[in-house]
C-alpha cells in the first residue's frame, strides 16, 4: 500500500496539467483530443496482455515489471521537447496501467473474504486517494512556481522510489503468493480470453457491468481531458486553482469508499452503484452552470463522492462474479473492451467543442450518467448466499 500511495501521488501530479502543457507545446484542442485517443489505443492493446501476465506469473512480479515502464515513460515526458515526443513518452506510461491495476485489484480479492470484500476495497480505495489530495495541488504549485518540466521531474523521482519498493517486494516476497501453474503461452491466453468473452456476452451481471461502465467511461472520456482547458479558458481558473480542484475531488472520494463497501456488504452493490451514478450526473449539471471557482469546487466535491461510491462497489461485484484464477485477464479484457468503445471519445469531445460550443460535450456526459442509473439498479440484483455455505465453499 505504501508503494501504491507513492506511485499514485506521482501519477496524480500531472494529468490535470497535461492538456494545458500540450497546448503550451503547440498542440491545438483537436490535437489534444487526438493525443489521448492514440495513447488510449496503446492502453487498449496492453491491458488484455497485462491481465494475462498477472494471472500467469503472479501479482507482485507483474506490478514490479509494470513499474519499470512507468519510470521510463515519466522520464521521457520530463524531457520531451514537443507534444509529439510527449505522445511517445505518454504511451510508455500505459505499461504500469496495464500491469499494475489488474494485479493489485486481483491481489486484494485473493486475500479477502467475500462477506467483507466491499469494506476491504473501501479501505484500500480510501488509502489510494491520499494520492489525489497531495498530487494535484503539488503539481499545480510546481507548475505555477517552477514550470512543467520541474513538476514532471519531481513526479519521476517519487515514482522511482515507489518502483524500487515494488521491485524489492517482488524479489523478496514472491514466494508468499500462490504459485501459478500456467505458462505464458498462446493456448493459455486463448483459453482465458474465450472464458471471459463468453461471460461478457452471456447476458448476465457481467454483461450489464460492461454496458453500464462502458457508457459511463465513453461519456466521461469525451470530456475528461477537456476539463482543464474548459476551467482555464471558460472558467478563468489558474493552474493552482485547477490543481486544488483535483485535491478537493480526492478529499471527497476519501470520505465515502469505506461507506460504499459497508453498504455493499450489508445490502447489495447495486445500491452504492446507482447512488454513485446519480451524484456524478448531478455534479455535471452543476458544472454546466458554474461560472466561478466555488461552483466548480462544488462540482468536484459531488463528483468525488459519486466516484468514491462507484469504485469499491464495482470491484466487489466483479470479484464475486468472476473466477479468481481469471481476475487478471478479466480486468484486462473488460477494460480493453470498454476502451475499444471509448477510444474515439477524446477526439469526438474535442470535435464537438470546436464544431458547436465548449459546453456541448459536457451536456452529453451528464445525460449518460443519468441513463446508467436504472440498469445499475435493476440488473445488478444478486441472490443472497447462505453465509455458512459461503464459508464452506471458501
Amino acid at each position: 500500500m505504501l508503494a501504491m500511495v507513492l506511485a499514485n501521488i506521482a501519477g496524480a501530479m500531472y494529468p490535470m496539467m497535461l492538456p494545458i502543457y500540450l497546448t503550451k507545446l503547440g498542440a491545438s484542442v483537436s490535437q489534444v483530443g487526438m493525443f489521448f485517443f492514440l495513447s488510449s489505443t496503446v492502453l487498449f492493446v496492453l491491458q488484455i496482455f497485462g491481465g494475462w501476465v498477472s494471472d500467469s506469473i503472479g501479482r507482485l512480479r507483474s506490478i514490479a515489471i509494470g513499474s519499470l515502464g512507468g519510470i521510463i515513460g515519466l522520464s521521457g515526458m520530463a524531457m520531451a521537447p514537443t507534444w509529439q515526443w510527449m505522445l511517445v513518452a505518454h504511451t510508455v506510461t500505459m505499461i504500469p496501467y496495464a500491469l499494475v491495476n489488474p494485479s493489485s485489484s486481483a491481489f486484494i480479492a485473493e486475500n479477502s473474504s467475500e462477506e467483507n470484500r466491499g469494506r476491504v476495497y473501501g479501505i484500500t480505495d480510501t488509502l489510494y486517494h491520499i494520492m489525489g489530495i497531495l498530487g494535484p495541488p503539488l503539481g499545480g504549485f510546481l507548475v505555477g512556481s517552477y514550470g512543467f518540466r520541474t513538476m514532471l521531474c519531481t513526479a519521476t523521482g517519487i515514482y522511482t522510489a515507489a518502483a524500487g519498493l515494488r521491485i524489492w517486494m517482488a524479489t523478496t516476497m514472491s514466494t508468499q503468493e500462490k504459485q501459478r501453474d500456467r505458462d505464458l503461452s498462446w493456448n493459455s491466453l486463448k483459453g482465458s480470453l474465450t472464458t471471459m468473452l463468453t461471460m461478457l456476452t452471456g447476458g448476465g451481471v457481467i454483461t450489464w457491468i460492461f454496458l453500464t461502465d462502458g457508457i459511463r467511461d465513453t461519456a466521461f472520456r469525451m470530456t475528461r481531458e477537456l476539463e482543464p482547458l474548459y476551467l482555464e479558458q471558460i472558467g478563468g481558473l489558474s493552474v493552482e486553482q485547477i490543481g486544488l480542484l483535483g485535491s478537493l475531488f480526492s478529499v471527497a472520494m476519501m470520505v465515502v469508499p469505506l461507506l460504499s463497501g459497508r453498504i455493499a456488504d450489508r445490502t447489495q452493490e447495486r445500491v452504492p452503484i446507482s447512488l454513485g451514478f446519480l451524484l456524478t450526473a448531478i455534479a455535471m449539471v452543476i458544472f454546466l452552470f458554474s461560472r466561478a471557482f466555488f461552483g466548480f469546487a462544488a462540482t468536484w466535491v459531488i463528483y468525488g463522492i459519486g466516484v468514491g461510491l462507484l469504485s469499491p462497489a464495482y470491484q466487489s461485484l466483479i470479484s464475486k462474479v468472476v473466477p479468481k484464477e481469471n481476475l487478471g485477464v478479466f480486468t484486462g479484457l473488460f477494460r480493453s473492451s470498454i476502451g475499444l468503445i471509448s477510444l474515439p471519445a477524446p477526439w469526438l469531445g474535442a470535435h464537438l467543442w470546436e464544431r458547436f460550443n465548449p459546453r456541448f460535450p459536457f451536456a452529453i456526459t451528464a445525460a449518460a450518467a443519468f441513463l446508467a442509473i436504472l440498469p445499475g439498479w435493476f440488473k445488478f440484483k444478486q441472490e443472497k448466499k447462505d453465509k455458512s455455505t459461503a464459508r464452506t465453499n471458501r
